[in-house]
């Protein structure tokens, strides 16, 4: 059974809520062990704020990568068939040929980092078209009142925006834009029983 997609509980949990959401969306929820749970809470939120305050900074970049090859590992270990794969920098677009679109054609999801007001991290789980479907844990009623951004409310399983590619690859600030290139992140999911991809690479994870 899927479950629909959560939204953060505070103002700073978008990393893990995101990370949670794409194995949410990759996976049955009697096939996620709920150790997964503790362990992506335990390794998030690791930034201080200016007042040297614990966990009210959100999640880092390096934590991201280290929990990406962590749920590799703890993968592996449980044969729950989750692939993650870390991207930074110029590997982070969204275009018609690029590897984040495959992954999301193919049945993937994507944790990114982009820019709305602050730093944030959504979860992607489909393309259509030149936009990606979108699931921002942060929730909000208004519409945006953007060109390329649509409010989606009737597929809580599977998004709640609409973005398209343009306003993604945007290199400055605004908003839902990946923003600079050294600024960019962005983990990608797979679920090895279900995502459509050449036999050698299920092999080699097995």
């Amino acid at each position: 059974m899927k479950i629909p997609l959560l939204y953060q509980r505070t103002e700073y949990d978008c990393g893990p809520t995101s990370l949670l959401n794409a194995i949410s969306f990759l996976f049955n929820l009697e096939d996620i062990p709920p150790d997964i749970l503790r362990y992506v809470m335990m390794y998030t939120l690791d930034r201080y704020n200016e007042k040297g305050e614990a966990c009210k900074n959100g999640t880092s970049q390096m934590a991201m990568l280290f929990l990406s090859n962590w749920l590799n590992q703890y993968a592996k270990a449980k044969r729950l068939g989750l692939i993650c794969e870390y991207l930074s920098g110029a590997q982070v677009k969204i275009t018609e040929n690029s590897k984040t679109a495959d992954t999301l054609r193919q049945g993937g999801a994507a944790v990114i980092r982009l820019f709305d007001e602050c730093w944030h991290y959504v979860t992607l789980t489909g393309v259509v078209s030149n936009s990606v479907n979108m699931f921002d844990p942060f929730y909000r009623e208004e519409p945006y009142g953007e060109a390329g951004i649509e409010m989606i409310a009737d597929k809580p399983h599977i998004m709640n925006r609409r973005v398209t590619f343009d306003v993604l690859n945007r290199m400055g600030k605004q908003t839902y834009s990946l923003g600079p290139i050294e600024s960019r992140e962005a983990v990608l999911l797979y679920n090895a029983n279900t995502y459509e991809t050449s036999e050698d690479t299920i092999e080699y994870y097995l």
